[in-house]
């Protein structure tokens, strides 16, 4: 998996509408112009409903330890 950082994530998903879908993080993302390193960890985020930011932050820490 690529290392980005949790405030590159962030910045890529600034403006979104919580709570959001993997695929809608996803989306919101490409729209926000991220980088590839930053669409691919969210591609790999659990099929799940994610309530703010920091959800997102945690998902990806867990991600990194596997």
């Amino acid at each position: 998996m690529a290392r980005v950082s949790p405030a590159e994530v962030e910045k890529s998903l600034k403006g979104i509408d919580y709570p959001a879908k993997k695929e809608d993080l996803v989306k919101h993302a490409q729209k926000q112009g991220a980088d590839q390193d930053v669409l691919e960890t969210l591609k790999e985020l659990p099929e799940e409903d994610f309530k703010s930011p920091i959800d997102v932050s945690k998902a990806i820490g867990e991600m990194k330890r596997q």
